[in-house]
């Protein structure tokens, strides 16, 4: 009798040992990870919100670089001037009532320091009607296109697509002044006061570097110089050709 209970003691005893080893020293320490698909398990400290980088913030580039000559000049023209001297020759596109058009980019001129180049040899006179359709908001004729990329385009050693680009850059660089955005009336203005506002207007662009145009007693163009990477630059001889008049009429918008 007592032999039996000796045994079941013993039993009971290793029934006991075994579910305390079981509970206490075998069980895991903590859950596994678990991992799906191609996602690894995440490292400790590791941010886990990072990314692979996906910045699309670039360094702008720098404009096609022309050959053949030394500058720019970029024309403005003061599109009621041209429209009023024209008359009936003018361009209807540009000219046709209800067209409000004020300061238009005439064009980009490659220059040497003396003198400048002009209607040089290419194979692509033409200008493909996209590309026209693409610069109309600023250059708002068809034919003032055509015409700038045969005469002055042509020489600047750069596609059309290029030359076009470029001009459109230059363009955007210019501050107009606010005052020159909406006349609705004509006005008699001196033209020094009309560089004194680009000037104004456009930090870095100095009194060397822009010239007012006349013709026919009205504002022509506002001529600015520019590097090939358009920047504002002096020019003594587009300088030089400043309109002299003390007063010129600056018909107002249409």
């Amino acid at each position: 009798m007592q032999g039996r209970s000796f045994w079941i003691l013993a039993l009971l005893a290793a029934i006991v040992w075994f579910l305390y080893s079981f509970l206490d020293g075998n069980r895991p320490n903590s859950l596994p990870q678990v991992s799906g698909g191609n996602f690894p398990p995440r490292e400790s400290g590791a941010n886990q919100d990072s990314r692979p980088s996906t910045s699309t913030e670039t360094d702008e580039t720098q404009p096609p670089q022309g050959q053949g000559f030394d500058f720019y000049v970029l024309s403005l023209s003061w599109s009621p001037s041209y429209c009023a001297t024209e008359g009936p020759r003018a361009d209807r596109q540009q000219c046709a009532s209800g067209r409000p058009y004020s300061f238009v980019a005439h064009g980009l001129w490659p220059q040497y320091e003396r003198g400048y180049p002009q209607d040089c040899a290419i194979s692509d006179r033409y200008v493909p009607r996209a590309l026209v359709s693409s610069m109309r908001d600023i250059m708002p004729s068809t034919g003032l296109i055509v015409h700038e990329w045969r005469k002055h385009g042509s020489c600047t050693g750069l596609s059309q697509s290029d030359y076009f680009s470029t001009l459109r850059r230059a363009y955007e660089a210019v501050s107009i002044p606010a005052s020159f955005r909406n006349i609705t009336a004509s006005r008699d203005i001196d033209p020094m006061l009309v560089e004194k506002a680009f000037i104004e207007a456009n930090p870095g662009l100095a009194t060397g570097g822009i010239a007012v145009t006349c013709e026919g007693g009205y504002l022509q163009d506002v001529r600015i110089c520019m590097t090939k990477d358009l920047q504002f630059r002096n020019c003594g001889e587009v300088d030089a050709d400043a309109c002299r008049r003390r007063s010129v009429t600056m018909p107002p918008v249409r």
